[in-house]
């Protein structure tokens, strides 16, 4: 078994697995749920001065898979958090994360009554404008108490390097990246209304298909400033791990894959990242923390085509790399043939074989 453990500057995680803030983590019952599946630190859904009244309904995953959702923060009020929902956490045996909520103004409020329970401060900054002047408000309010105070950045921040380093000259001690996207609309057809209930229909885009849009931003911030970035956005595997730690983060966070599958999807991912550290012969995750940006520095960038192979082994002839080459470069004989002429050396038909029998 490969160690797992992860240090967040002095706070040691067995795993680097946890829940993201939202609805799976609505409660203290939820929280505790997610302890006993495995994770290595618990996060609290968002907190504001007041309880969010949320529109219904308030989750869709639409035909195609897309996840949407109008979720606001906590329908429960912080003064229920604090007599019941943290003190019954308080005990758990895992760092405690709180995530809080949105303005300088609700925070300072906050901070005074959340703080003694929390090993870490969440500042949540999904529902400001991408001025960072407000951002560094909130952050000099929270950074009044004595705990690591960790910003989480919204997706659309265009600046992200300049961005995460003048928040860390402001006091910042590390990043959860990223936050869902949005605003989006679904239209359900057969009424002409969308399906969620918020006043305009609007909901925030989390899931599977967020997730290449996180990778970039904790691959940017992890090469831009020294201090600890927790990777969220459409985790739903042990490999999307994997690939969050190789891009820099020193945590995941999950949410829309729990929301789906129920809280034992903490467990299964982490037995596949221990699983997938084993096979592939590392005894630390330490050991590929970062690893995309030293492959990076090593490769050469290629502008030629460089024409994949077939394993005629393999190759069964099932076509989808034939019908998705839009350089007309495969035909389809007793197995798949590359016509080098026509191939442009594009590589969708690698990510497209069901038998990984087309390689570079």
């Amino acid at each position: 078994m490969a160690d797992l453990s992860v240090n967040l500057r002095g706070i040691r995680l067995k795993n680097p697995v946890m829940p993201a803030a939202g609805p799976q983590v609505r409660n203290a019952e939820c929280m505790m749920e997610c302890v006993r599946q495995g994770v290595g630190a618990l996060v609290t859904k968002t907190i504001s001065q007041e309880p969010a009244e949320i529109p219904r309904p308030c989750m869709q995953q639409t035909k195609s898979g897309l996840f949407l959702n109008s979720e606001l923060w906590s329908e429960i009020s912080a003064e229920q958090w604090v007599k019941e929902e943290y003190e019954k956490c308080k005990y758990s045996g895992v760092p405690f994360i709180v995530s809080l909520g949105y303005t300088a103004e609700e925070i300072e409020r906050l901070i005074p009554i959340v703080s003694p329970y929390a090993d870490v401060i969440e500042i949540s900054t999904h529902y400001m404008e991408k001025d960072i002047e407000p951002v560094i408000k909130s952050l000099k309010i929270a950074k009044l108490t004595d705990k690591p105070v960790y910003i989480k950045i919204s997706p659309g921040i265009t600046k992200i390097g300049w961005y995460v380093k003048r928040l860390v000259e402001e006091g910042a001690d590390g990043f959860v990246a990223i936050n869902s996207l949005g605003p989006c609309l679904n239209i359900d057809i057969e009424t002409g209304l969308p399906y969620l209930g918020s006043e305009k229909g609007y909901g925030w885009l989390s899931g599977k298909s967020l997730n290449p849009i996180a990778l970039r931003y904790v691959y940017s911030i992890a090469n831009s400033v020294k201090v600890p970035v927790i990777g969220a956005g459409g985790i739903s595997s042990g490999e999307d791990v994997i690939a969050m730690v190789m891009a820099g983060a020193s945590a995941v966070q999950i949410c829309t894959a729990a929301i789906l599958e129920g809280p034992t999807v903490y467990s299964r991912i982490i037995g596949e990242m221990d699983s997938w550290l084993n096979n592939h012969g590392y005894n630390t995750i330490e050991e590929i923390r970062g690893l995309t940006a030293r492959k990076i520095a090593e490769r050469k960038v290629i502008t030629s085509p460089v024409f994949p192979n077939i394993d005629r082994g393999r190759c069964i002839s099932c076509g989808k790399c034939a019908r998705g080459c839009t350089y007309n470069a495969i035909e389809i004989k007793d197995t798949a043939v590359i016509n080098k002429t026509k191939c442009f050396g594009c590589g969708l038909c690698i990510t497209r074989c069901p038998e990984l029998a087309i390689k570079i």
